[in-house]
């Protein structure tokens, strides 16, 4: 079993991986009990949206990790994928730039992709 920090750590690396601009991970156990991490990204496309979704999908279950739930999935503007103690949030551009979760989880720390 994988602490919030690996899964956050492992879902970061495969949206780096798989070219996801933007990424935000954020430790929100201090301001929400919803999560440990929300990481937050944008892919280029709805076609970029789904692969980002797939292959976090992927690496984390072939962990023991699968998702609780995943939202979204059909519309591939914005998709979400709820491993319990992460939630990682895909965007298109324009609904990242409109529902501005950062600015909602401001207090929340940034936590640096390279000190996960």
């Amino acid at each position: 079993m994988l602490t919030p920090r690996e899964i956050a750590a492992e879902a970061a690396r495969v949206l780096d991986a798989k070219q996801a601009r933007d990424i935000k991970v954020l430790h929100t156990a201090d301001v929400t009990v919803l999560a440990d991490y929300f990481i937050i990204c944008t892919a280029t496309s709805s076609t970029h949206v789904k692969t980002l979704t797939d292959e976090v999908d992927r690496a984390l279950s072939e962990l023991g990790e699968p998702p609780l739930r995943r939202e979204g999935y059909r519309g591939g503007d914005w998709i979400l994928l709820d491993f319990g103690c992460v939630i990682v949030h895909i965007f298109q551009a324009e609904m990242r730039e409109f529902y501005n979760l950062e600015h909602i989880w401001s207090d929340a720390e940034e936590v640096p992709l390279s000190s996960l």
